[in-house]
């Protein structure tokens, strides 16, 4: 149960990044890697029958594109029998803003044609910045008060704590993102929150979500629980994978080949304390964080799907995660201790 929103959803949901395939928004490379729409679909439709209920969405992702391949689903089974989530903000198109009120309206109105239904039952804002002086932000709050009233959504959602991209880019001075979380959320009041979570990232730092999250009875939709297929092993350093011009992941520093040598070394040591399936400890230690969240997992493959749906017929003890979660934090901590020389998110030298 996603908090205190009454929807019900499959503990594990599909993250559809991935399938709007390459693509750049706002100077900078969003997508991913070349995508088969055909196996997009059949790796869809597998998940729903083996159970998945919650499928996750954006109107950047492809550009609509991932929007329209998980239409192809939802035209052809019950729409009761799924939860549908998408977001806005990230592509502004001739606005003056992504967050403009006609802007948003249209951008719904196309993500509703998009996946072939007349609402969603989650709809994020999809970052933090509403322009100088948040010149945007109660234009923008209304807007999605007013298209739940009218039944185009059926809940509000918004994203944790982070930074936008391009202020990333830019250079410009960083500020307290928490403390920004908190501010939003007061403003807003969305029922349910996206937060980034896994083995890799500071118990720290993700900790206090979850419990801000509790309190205020919110959901928890947790992305990137592999961190991009890093913690299932897919990536090698003796075998160092080219990125395209529209893949986000060539502006990442944990794709790079250093960085995934240094992971090699602490999958290793979680494949030698818990046994060889990666992906059964990451999603158990996201799931494990609060009985309101539910994770959304990326893919692009059918194979991908079953191994991630099936990975916890045998989920992991409380030892197991704390093990994973050790060993996973020193390589964190080693990374950004490193004296070597890695590419930030914005592709500058750090």
């Amino acid at each position: 149960m996603l908090g205190a929103t009454g929807l019900r959803v499959s503990e594990i949901g599909m993250g559809c990044w991935a399938i709007g395939g390459p693509d750049t928004n706002l100077g900078l490379p969003m997508g991913w890697a070349p995508v088969d729409e055909g196996v997009a679909v059949r790796a869809l439709e597998r998940a729903h029958q083996l159970g998945v209920t919650l499928f996750d969405t954006a109107d950047v992702y492809g550009h609509g594109r991932s929007e329209r391949i998980l239409g192809r689903l939802v035209e052809q089974v019950p729409r009761e029998s799924l939860v549908l989530s998408s977001k806005v903000g990230y592509f502004t198109g001739t606005a003056p803003h992504g967050y403009h009120p006609g802007h948003m309206r249209r951008q719904l109105e196309q993500t509703l044609d998009n996946l072939r239904t007349d609402h969603l039952d989650v709809y994020f804002l999809h970052h933090a910045e509403f322009g100088p002086d948040d010149v945007h932000l109660a234009p923008a709050v209304e807007a999605m008060h007013r298209f739940r009233e009218e039944g185009l959504i059926r809940v509000i959602g918004m994203r944790g704590p982070h930074r936008h991209a391009v202020t990333r880019l830019s250079g410009q001075p960083r500020v307290d993102k928490v403390r920004r979380f908190h501010e939003l959320v007061e403003r807003a009041r969305p029922e349910v929150l996206a937060v980034r979570d896994n083995l890799l990232t500071p118990q720290n730092r993700s900790a206090g979500i979850f419990a801000f999250a509790e309190e205020r009875g919110c959901g928890v939709l947790v992305n990137k629980p592999l961190a991009g297929g890093l913690l299932a092993g897919e990536y090698r350093s003796d075998r160092p994978r080219l990125f395209g011009a529209g893949d986000h992941r060539s502006r990442k520093r944990w794709f790079t080949p250093a960085a995934v040598a240094m992971l090699e070394q602490g999958l290793a040591e979680v494949r030698a304390q818990v046994g060889p399936d990666l992906v059964r400890v990451a999603l158990g230690s996201c799931l494990r964080r609060s009985d309101n969240a539910a994770v959304l997992v990326g893919f692009t493959s059918l194979e991908q799907v079953e191994r991630n749906i099936t990975a916890l017929t045998t989920p992991p003890s409380d030892a197991e995660i704390t093990r994973a979660r050790d060993i996973m934090g020193r390589v964190q901590r080693a990374l950004d201790a490193s004296g070597e020389v890695f590419l930030d998110e914005t592709g500058a030298r750090s």
